[in-house]
């Protein structure tokens, strides 16, 4: 398993890197235009999607409610639908699986397991590629918020 593994952490990992600089820009940018820590914090456990998280910040910070930042969010996180779709073969069968999985599922994550030759790497990759961007972007967020 580890020659299956230490490729795909390191293809994943400059990837890994950008998105925490990203995170640390969107948990600066969040808690600089006035909301509390926990708003950015929160809203990259729960939603996860960076995208849809500054662009509903954007709102917010705007004078927007709630219910339109979380349209705007909603919007542009349609696309997720048809990468679900792609992937749903690679993330596992079991519920949790699948729970878990679908919160994974990101542009980057997508093409690093599509980019793989066999079921093995793609769930693999999609596993480890997933994983890490989750923690580096919440790590980010929070350091930038900090």
């Amino acid at each position: 398993m580890a020659p299956l593994i230490a490729p795909l952490v390191r293809d994943s990992a400059l990837v890994w890197l950008a998105s925490g600089v990203v995170g640390i820009s969107f948990g600066a940018i969040s808690v600089a235009g006035g909301l509390p820590l926990w708003v950015p914090v929160l809203m990259s456990l729960v939603v996860y999607a960076g995208s849809a998280q500054f662009s509903a910040v954007g709102v917010l910070l705007a004078g927007g409610g709630p219910f339109a930042a979380a349209a705007t969010g909603l919007l542009l996180n349609t696309r997720t639908a048809a990468f679900s779709l792609a992937v749903a073969d690679v993330i596992g069968q079991g519920r949790l699986a699948r729970f878990l999985g679908a919160h994974l599922v990101t542009d980057e994550t997508v093409a690093f397991a599509l980019a793989q030759p066999d079921p093995a790497r793609r769930r693999a990759a999609f596993w480890i590629s997933g994983l890490g961007l989750f923690a580096v972007w919440n790590l980010g967020v929070l350091a930038g918020g900090l």
